[in-house]
Parts: C-alpha cells; sequence; structure tokens
C-alpha cells in the first residue's frame, strides 16, 4: 500500500465543524457495527450538544472556555478512532460495550456544566470533582438518552476511567474488554486535547480555568505553558502504562483508512511540544505573540481582563 506523505491530522477532519464531527465518528462506527445501534450515538450527540449550549432543561450554557463542546468532541473522535483501531488490530469490541465507550465519551465532562441556580462563576470551579458530577449528571438524566439503568454502570466506569486522579487499576472493571474501552476513552482524552492545532492557545484558557478551581502552582499564564511541558511526560507514562498501550491504536486506524503509516496524533503532539519548547525558551518577545490559533476575541478579551 503507497504511503501518504505529509498528511496532518487536521486536515482530515475540521473539528470546529461539529456535524463533520459526528459524521465521521458514525462513518468509523459503521465499518464495524449497525445503523441502527449509531442511532443512540447520534441521539447523544444532539443531546450534549443542546447541554453545553444552555438549551437542556435546568442547565446554563457552557462558561468554561477550554472544556467546552470543542473539546468533547476532539475526545469523541479520538475514541471512534482508536475503537477502529481496535477491531482492526484485535477481536472486536462487542456493540453494546461500543456504544458505551461513545456515550461516555460524549458525557465525560458533563460535569463542568452548571444549573440553571448556579450562577456564581463558571463550570471551571467543579474541575477537581468534574468526574464525579458527570457520573451524577448520567445518573439523573440516563432516560433521556435512551440509555437503560443497568447500561449506566459500565458508562459510569467509563467515565472514571477518564480521571487522572484515579488509579486505573483499582477501578472494578467485569472483563478486560471493558478495561480496554475504559484504557481507549483515557488516552482518547489526552490526545484528543494535546493534538488540537489551538491546544497551546487554549492552554490561556485553562490556565484562567485552574485559577477559578483554585488548584496551586499557577500564578500566570506563563506558568501553565512550562508546566505543560512536565504535564507531557508525565502522561506519556500514563498512555504507556496505565492506559494499556492503546494510543498506539491510532496508527492501525490511519493505515487501514487514510494509507498513513504513522500515529498521527502523536506527530501532532509532538510538534506541539517542540513549539511549545521554542516559546518557553524564547525571551526575546512576549510569548502571547507566538500564539495565533484559536478564538483570538476570547483571548483578547482573557489579556484585557
Amino acid at each position: 500500500m503507497p504511503e501518504k506523505k505529509d498528511v496532518q491530522l487536521s486536515q482530515l477532519v475540521d473539528t470546529r465543524d461539529t456535524e463533520k464531527v459526528i459524521e465521521e465518528v458514525l462513518r468509523i462506527f459503521y465499518y464495524h457495527y449497525s445503523e441502527d445501534s449509531a442511532l443512540r450515538v447520534r441521539l447523544a450527540f444532539s443531546q450534549v450538544r443542546s447541554l453545553f449550549a444552555g438549551e437542556f432543561p435546568g442547565y446554563r450554557e457552557c462558561l468554561a472556555e477550554y472544556h467546552d463542546f470543542s473539546h468533547t468532541m476532539n475526545v469523541l473522535l479520538t475514541t471512534a478512532r482508536l475503537l477502529d483501531g481496535y477491531n482492526i488490530q484485535r477481536v472486536f469490541l462487542p456493540e453494546e460495550l461500543a456504544i458505551h465507550l461513545l456515550l461516555a465519551a460524549l458525557l465525560h465532562d458533563t460535569g463542568y456544566i452548571q444549573e440553571d441556580w448556579d450562577t456564581e462563576g463558571t463550570g471551571a470551579k467543579y474541575t477537581p470533582q468534574h468526574e464525579q458530577r458527570s457520573i451524577e449528571f448520567l445518573k439523573r438524566h440516563f432516560e433521556v438518552f435512551e440509555i437503560e439503568e443497568p447500561e449506566t454502570e459500565s458508562i459510569i466506569r467509563l467515565i472514571q476511567s477518564t480521571d487522572l486522579k484515579t488509579d486505573f487499576a483499582r477501578i472494578l472493571f467485569p472483563s478486560e474488554e471493558e478495561q480496554d474501552a475504559g484504557a481507549i476513552l483515557g488516552s482518547a482524552d489526552i490526545l484528543g486535547q494535546m493534538s488540537d492545532r489551538a491546544y497551546l492557545e487554549k492552554l490561556l484558557f485553562l490556565y484562567h480555568e485552574f485559577r477559578e478551581a483554585g488548584i496551586p502552582g499557577y500564578q500566570t499564564e506563563f506558568d501553565i505553558l512550562k508546566k505543560t511541558r512536565e504535564f507531557y511526560e508525565a502522561v506519556k507514562g500514563r498512555l504507556r502504562d496505565t492506559y494499556l498501550h492503546m494510543f498506539e491504536l491510532a496508527h492501525h486506524h490511519f493505515r487501514e483508512r487514510y494509507e498513513v503509516n504513522h500515529n498521527l496524533y502523536i506527530v501532532a503532539v509532538d510538534r506541539q511540544m517542540a513549539y511549545l519548547d521554542k516559546i518557553i525558551g524564547d525571551q526575546t518577545t512576549n510569548f502571547r505573540h507566538k500564539l495565533k490559533r484559536g478564538d483570538q476575541a476570547k483571548l483578547h478579551e482573557r489579556q484585557a481582563g
């Protein structure tokens, strides 16, 4: 199979267009599973999009600028690609578990959404406990997503897999397959955000989320840039050891579907880190001048504030 050169992750799907993202997710899903089952994923997508937009009864729109719906879409697409790589390389993940995996990807950050009565600050203040809040949201509203109550236990375990504070090995998965699914989602949560073209710019939003949540160690925006390099070195071990090398499955997806013999997620993240090192090492200009992607209007508002 001939190899395609110089393909970049951002060229495959415009992740800013949420309809294109869900279409690509479902297209990948159809390689292995039924269209009828995909209807549940499409419904959940619509409901979660409404939630983040402030159109879900009882909830405000998402005010967290880093953990927004775009982040959820990046994680969902990454999850679908890793799932595809899993099914190419290994025995198929059972269809019901595959659905639970995609539902968990859609629901994993719903804990950042504030209820109507909660008008102080943004959902970023819930950063330390947002995974548990996401689980509580699922328990409260599972019927809206056409999820049967017994199914919620599996989805809960998958959401728990994204919590970096949780000992993944202690999650009581009932099967090796579900553990693999949890490792896929945990990996997708890391890769999906760090491979985003505007990741370095969005770190400035993450800084303000951390400040609102009272997370220590971040006195300036530049602090989060410096600590992101340390963070990546730490999560590389988690991707490899804790999450069972599931990140490598993306390579099989890109090779099979795009004739690209690279893991484009790792390529994208490595480029981000190389540019980050350049920013940190260059003291000649303000680091903001080197960050040009993302929502510039919001960035300027933050700078002025």
